[in-house]
């Protein structure tokens, strides 16, 4: 009486067991998806700070380097300047020395303006009809005109020493101004990148205050399946056992009741009773299990 009694307690654990198990999957399932949903939302959150945290110093790098460039060209351009002033000392220097010697030797003009004005008084009475007197003014302007050609060509080392100074200086102007306008493109450059850098820090900082959020609710929904799953797994694997009991306990009941036929029929076999359809089925039955 106690074991069928403790047979139907199985029995009625086992039922109930089952009926947990059948509420507890769909809420597995829901949680499992959750879950999964939360954990993509954390991972394209972090996958956008990855980035903005990757471009940022990828951003100092480019900035750090135009920055070290603005340095050197300031450096060159100083160099520059400082050239500039003593090439700009050195064409004065020659200027007045090339200004004391025309005022010494009375003349004015450099020589190709000289040159010029010559051929142009040459011409002039080679292709123009004029009065004699007229034609000898013109030649002794023009033999003047070549007296001051000669003596401004005595100056020759002077003259070239202005236009190598002159071109010198020029030069030299050009390679300033040239690392002034890098200084200036590299400065804002460096800027803009700065800017960028700001811009994207405060990205990375709004992100980061949302990701804080996305991990405690994946946190607590990855507790809560898991918690779940644990009591999910503990049911299965006290359904099994109980399956297997019951199970084996029909068996056994089975075998019992068996047993307990073949005993009458052989009875009335050896009584020489007539035996039924079910007589001769539950003996041929304990034959096949033996």
């Amino acid at each position: 009486m106690e074991d069928n009694q403790n047979i139907e307690e199985l029995k009625q654990e086992f039922q109930q067991k089952k009926r947990e198990i059948s509420t507890i999957r769909p809420q597995l399932n829901s949680l499992s998806t959750a879950k999964e949903d939360s954990f993509r939302e954390l991972r394209s959150a972090r996958d956008k700070i990855k980035f903005r945290a990757s471009k940022i110093q990828s951003l100092k790098k480019e900035r750090d380097d135009l920055t070290k460039q603005v340095k050197e060209f300031k450096q060159e351009r100083e160099k520059f300047n400082t050239t500039v002033k003593e090439k700009a000392e050195e064409r004065k220097e020659v200027s007045q020395k090339k200004k004391e010697l025309l005022d010494k030797m009375d003349v004015h003009e450099d020589p190709a303006k000289i040159k010029r004005m010559i051929h142009q008084l040459e011409t002039k009475i080679e292709t123009e009809v004029m009065p004699f007197t007229k034609e000898q003014q013109l030649q002794k302007k023009i033999k003047e005109l070549k007296v001051q050609l000669k003596e401004l060509e005595k100056l020759g080392d002077v003259w070239k020493e202005i236009n190598a100074s002159s071109s010198s200086l020029s030069e030299v102007r050009q390679k300033a101004e040239e690392s002034h306008h890098n200084v200036q493109t590299r400065a804002k450059q460096s800027q803009e990148k700065h800017e960028e850098i700001n811009h994207l820090y405060e990205e990375l900082k709004e992100l980061r205050a949302q990701e804080q959020p996305l991990v405690e609710k994946y946190v607590k929904e990855k507790k809560e399946f898991e918690e779940l799953l644990k009591k999910f797994e503990e049911l299965q694997v006290r359904v099994t056992e109980l399956g297997k009991v019951l199970h084996e306990e029909d068996e056994r009941d089975f075998k019992s009741k068996v047993q307990e036929k073949t005993a009458e029929v052989k009875e009335k076999i050896k009584k020489r009773q007539k035996l039924s359809t079910e007589d001769i089925l539950a003996f041929q039955a304990s034959k096949d299990r033996d």
